[in-house]
């Protein structure tokens, strides 16, 4: 076991709280009886705690005796404000950790995946927000790879993520928001526009539009589950602009249920058919072993009410 510092060699003196609250006390009523009572304590108490502070701090007297009441000597006015100063602090600290277990304060860093940034992570907030407003919340935007680096990295408190991409996701404690359903992204007047669910096969000979020239490790990997390899025409990045890539007629593409209340009215979304699994789950994911603040509890419970709201979703059976 590590020695305690010797506060001789540190310059620092090992001083009670409690003596820096009953001196204050007595500063303030300068009174040592009136400050016992207002402590509930007895004179001869309030008197040990003084008698022991002063000899903490090098043995000179910090209150005058007076015949009637006492007054801060030259030292006790120095210390005066170093002992505001410190039981400040101490009570500050005192208010935010008791914020802290009750959800009401601290902070939240959390990140997400992009198209849960579309309708999943505002509901949360919003939800979060009306419950817990003094929560100091950050946001970071990124793929799941990279929000597991710096979710592993003590950088964020926990990461929405998916399953799309392959990430590895053993490390981690994952709370299951929801599985979300696919959709293709058409024109407005394709023939498959105004129809029901289709198997992807059906769309074995189309242009695709992807954020990726390869299919593997992205939403075209429900193609690949279905026998065919997608041939990707146009490799574009954000969703607005594979939405405009689509209306112009110059291919189709996947759109998970999470951004599917974004899409433009020139562009129609088709269901397609669950041939089995769900296309991804979404997870609120935290590093196993590492405790979750109340704040990042209630964060939790709030990303799964709003899971509840988003069509497309369902949520996991408790």
């Amino acid at each position: 076991m590590a020695a305690m510092p010797d506060s001789h060699r540190t310059g620092v003196p090992d001083l009670a709280t409690v003596w820096l609250r009953v001196f204050l006390e007595v500063a303030r009523q300068e009174s040592f009886t009136v400050a016992a009572r207002t402590l509930g304590w007895t004179q001869s108490a309030v008197s040990r705690q003084i008698s022991s502070l002063e000899q903490a701090l090098g043995g000179g007297p910090l209150f005058d005796r007076l015949p009637r009441g006492v007054r801060l000597t030259e030292a006790g006015r120095v210390l005066m404000p170093y002992a505001e100063t410190v039981t400040g602090a101490l009570h500050g600290a005192a208010r935010e950790l008791a914020a802290l277990r009750e959800a009401a304060g601290g902070r939240l860093r959390f990140g997400a995946f992009p198209t849960a940034d579309a309708a999943l992570v505002p509901l949360a907030l919003g939800v979060f927000r009306d419950r817990s407003p003094r929560v100091r919340v950050t946001r970071e935007e990124g793929l799941t790879p990279a929000l597991l680096d710096r979710l592993a990295g003590g950088h964020l408190d926990l990461a929405v993520v998916s399953t799309t991409g392959g990430a590895a996701l053993e490390p981690y404690v994952l709370h299951h928001l929801l599985d979300e359903s696919l959709y293709v992204a058409v024109p407005a007047g394709h023939p498959l526009a105004d129809g029901g669910p289709v198997r992807l096969g059906r769309l074995a000979d189309a242009d695709w539009i992807s954020g990726s020239p390869r299919p593997e490790g992205t939403l075209l990997d429900a193609a690949l589950r279905q026998g065919f390899r997608p041939r990707i025409a146009h490799v574009v990045g954000e969703w607005t602009a594979k939405q405009g890539y689509v209306a112009a007629g110059l291919g189709v593409t996947l759109v998970p249920a999470l951004a599917a209340g974004s899409v433009r009215p020139d562009v129609a979304l088709v269901p397609v058919r669950d041939e089995g699994a769900p296309a991804r789950a979404v997870y609120a994911a935290v590093v196993r072993g590492r405790s979750l603040s109340p704040a990042g509890e209630a964060f939790v419970g709030a990303l799964r009410e709003a899971a509840g709201r988003i069509p497309g979703t369902s949520r996991p059976v408790a």
